[in-house]
């Protein structure tokens, strides 16, 4: 078992996952927080079998996840 942290988005029409510290593109959607997670985690074991765990070192961990909001003039 490995912990990977996991960034869970809600949209208007529905959810989006993606973990943090992997190499590579690996999301994962639906239409409730616990069908985005599960379809994430899918994705990533699914991942896993087609790329090796080698995918999942990785020399920098992501400690800690920090979500800030920034107003920029555009």
């Amino acid at each position: 078992m490995k912990q990977i942290k996991i960034i869970i988005e809600k949209h208007s029409d529905g959810y989006v996952a993606y973990p943090l510290g992997i190499k590579g593109a690996i999301v994962g959607q639906g239409n409730s927080y616990e069908e985005a997670l599960a379809d994430v985690k899918s994705a990533i074991r699914c991942y896993i079998e087609i790329f090796g765990k080698k995918m999942l070192e990785d020399d920098s961990p992501v400690i800690e996840v920090f979500l800030a909001e920034a107003e920029v003039a555009i």
